[in-house]
């Protein structure tokens, strides 16, 4: 298997972003160093007792443009400058929001906060999104081919390919997302409660995944499904084969699949785990027979949660022998 990185360009709009940060750090941090008396004039403020460490924040400001201006060159690389900058614009509007509605600051403050941190926030998450995706984007594939080639080609940890195992029978091949999604647990411990009605079905099930087959086999151990059929995919030539996408924040993120993380992580006692694989690679069901896909079950956000027995146990005609989309 031939396999290449091919390099992702960051978008221009990513160095602007970091460039303009830069220079209004410079220029905010040097006018607080060298005229640390002019915000509080201009809002009629108290001026601190010792002007001294007001310009020590200006000082430190400076050196966050520093941080920016280098970051501009590379965003993706420079990421770690970038998280360093966001958790300051973070936390920082929660500390002057906090001593305002305390009394202790005056509300001019907010315009410190505004243009120091808000305006940069949501900018400087965008990057961070991205540099998490580059780095988690899998090798390229130089060699992909049709999913019924690669179901021939690619073996289980048993030794079997999807095509042998279905040949007369159905195979339900469940595609899991990384092995520290709470998700990819939970579809485990589905398939554990399932799996005794998908083989009474006639049904055998082969889980495909982006981990090693040995080192994570405790993972699987611990939901009763070692046994099972596995496929070590790390460079998700199958997922690729079978029209799995990799996610955009609306499908991995939207507000309703933050309570079912909650949900699964927390309430029914999943977890979560590290990351192993691509954090942003979508999962799947599908129904094969013959070597052919006769049901699909494409996750439209992470959280989707199909039912793997229902899926195994469908009625299955010549004509429905085709590529279907749930």
């Amino acid at each position: 298997m031939n396999q290449t990185t091919t390099p992702h360009p960051s978008p221009r709009w990513y160095a602007t972003i970091l460039n303009a940060a830069a220079t209004y750090n410079l220029v905010w941090g040097a006018w607080v160093v060298l005229r640390p008396g002019d915000f509080f004039d201009w809002f009629d403020l108290t001026p601190p007792a010792y002007p001294a460490i007001w310009q020590c924040v200006g000082m430190i400001v400076g050196v966050y443009g520093i941080g920016y201006a280098i970051a501009a060159r590379n965003p993706l690389r420079h990421w770690p400058l970038v998280l360093v900058g966001f958790l300051g614009k973070a936390l920082g509007p929660i500390g002057i929001a906090w001593n305002v509605l305390q009394g202790d600051l005056s509300p001019a403050w907010v315009w410190i906060t505004v243009f120091n941190d808000l305006v940069w926030l949501f900018p400087f998450a965008a990057i961070l999104f991205a540099a998490f995706d580059h780095a988690n984007r899998p090798a390229v594939s130089t060699d992909d081919q049709p999913a019924e080639r690669l179901n021939e080609l690619m073996r289980t940890h048993r030794g079997d390919s999807i095509a042998s195992l279905s040949v007369d029978r159905s195979v339900l091949v469940v595609f899991l997302r990384h092995a520290g999604c709470t998700f990819c647990r939970e579809a485990l411990g589905d398939l554990q409660k399932q799996r005794a009605g998908i083989e009474a079905a006639g049904g055998e099930i082969v889980l495909v995944h982006m981990g090693d087959n040995e080192l994570d086999v405790e993972l699987f151990e611990s939901y009763g499904l070692a046994d099972t059929h596995r496929i070590s995919d790390p460079g998700c030539r199958l997922y690729r084969a079978y029209g799995l996408q990799r996610g955009g924040p609306g499908q991995l993120f939207p507000l309703s699949v933050w309570w079912r993380g909650f949900s699964a992580a927390i309430i029914n006692r999943h977890g979560v785990g590290k990351l192993i694989g691509d954090g942003f690679q979508m999962p799947g069901a599908f129904l094969v027979r013959d070597n052919a896909i006769v049901k699909a079950y494409r996750h439209r956000t992470s959280g989707s949660r199909p039912d793997y027995l229902e899926l195994a146990a469908c009625e299955v005609t010549d004509s429905q022998v085709q590529p279907l989309a749930c």
